[in-house]
């Protein structure tokens, strides 16, 4: 098999992931749900309501897809188009896996090995805004215009947090490629003391960077408690208030895609990537492929555990108000990302790395 063939299997396997997690997360969710709340939930379509993300989707390409007439309709189509696209594209540089060899020849599990993998995923994020934007804007609504405006306000402001919370992560492994950064939890000592195969990881070196990246990633994806952009009691749903049938739909699954990948982002980024315990072990006595198997599983059990994590906090907690929204970004998320990065930057000095 050539490396052009391994790609393209690759890219068509990671967009099915990526949907059929994003369809299951609305199952998962509604499960979550109805536990926290003492009921059933879904339980009708098929065993356990398996089935329910199938009649969801079904039932949005089925439904009426109107326009308002005072829209802009080029641009009306296009938000919820440039969001999916965005969420999706993202899913290209992160390090699925460790790698496999078929045929002799061993692969990486990444898509696109780029040396600014960090910035690419923080750019495309950036852009994702404008398919919010775009979309409340162009539905000629208030209540869209106000849900968009609040959208891009609030995730120009935890990005700042973010970033500065990113810069930490960088500085300890010296690069911006995702592979490099997932490496460097591969091996050591950790603190220098114990050492654990596969478990250097950078949580226990940058909790408070974690704690900052965290409430930032619920911030940028509009999960509770941040969901002004679309909180129903204020706003009807914000700036998806005139969508219907798929494209209603492609707005949904973006923000689930979105969360998807921002919990694997944050798996490479604090969680060893596919790093787990023993895995140079696993590579030298069971082979290459196991460990690349093993390694897969480990990745993207972490990466659903962040989801049930993102599911329990929105069943949890109450929505913000806006000014305590924008005073937890600017007045707590920012100084408290900037004194960490001072601490990284003077026990890197100390310590000669």
């Amino acid at each position: 098999m050539d490396l052009l063939t391994f790609k393209l299997i690759l890219v068509l396997a990671l967009f099915l992931l990526s949907l059929t997690i994003a369809a299951y997360s609305t199952w998962a969710e509604r499960k979550v749900a109805s536990i926290m709340q003492d009921r059933i939930g879904p339980n009708r379509a098929g065993p356990f309501g398996l089935l329910q993300p199938l009649a969801d989707g079904g039932k949005f390409f089925f439904k009426e897809d109107f326009t308002p007439a005072n829209a802009e309709k080029f641009l009306f189509v296009l938000g919820p188009a440039l969001v999916m696209f965005i969420s999706l594209i993202t899913g290209a540089v992160i390090p699925w896996g460790k790698s496999l060899n078929i045929a002799g020849t061993s692969f990486d599990l990444q898509v696109a090995n780029i040396d600014v993998g960090v910035l690419f995923i923080i750019g495309m994020a950036s852009i994702g805004v404008y398919g919010i934007m775009i979309g409340g804007w162009a539905s000629n609504n208030k209540y869209s215009l106000l849900g968009a405006i609040r959208a891009s306000s609030q995730m120009i402001s935890y990005e700042l947090a973010m970033g500065l919370a990113l810069l930490s992560i960088i500085m300890m492994s010296g690069s911006l490629d995702l592979k490099v950064i997932t490496e460097s939890q591969t091996s050591g000592k950790l603190w220098g003391l114990i050492h654990i195969d596969g478990m250097n990881w950078n949580i226990f070196y940058q909790p408070i960077a974690f704690l900052v990246f965290f409430v930032a990633a619920l911030a940028e994806t509009n999960r509770h408690p941040f969901d002004l952009p679309e909180c129903e009691s204020e706003l009807v749903t914000g700036y998806s208030t005139e969508y219907s049938s798929m494209k209603l739909g492609l707005y949904m699954f973006g923000e689930y895609v979105n969360m998807f990948i921002s919990n694997a982002f944050m798996v490479v980024l604090f969680f060893g990537g596919y790093n787990y315990p023993g895995i140079e072990w696993v590579t030298q006595h069971w082979g290459e492929n196991t460990a690349g198997i093993l390694s897969i599983v480990a990745f993207l059990t972490k990466t659903v555990i962040g989801i049930l994590i993102f599911m329990w906090i929105r069943w949890t907690l109450p929505r913000f108000r806006y000014d305590q929204l924008m005073h937890l970004g600017w007045k707590t998320l920012i100084p408290m990302a900037l004194v960490n990065l001072l601490v990284t930057g003077a026990v890197i000095l100390a310590f000669a790395n």
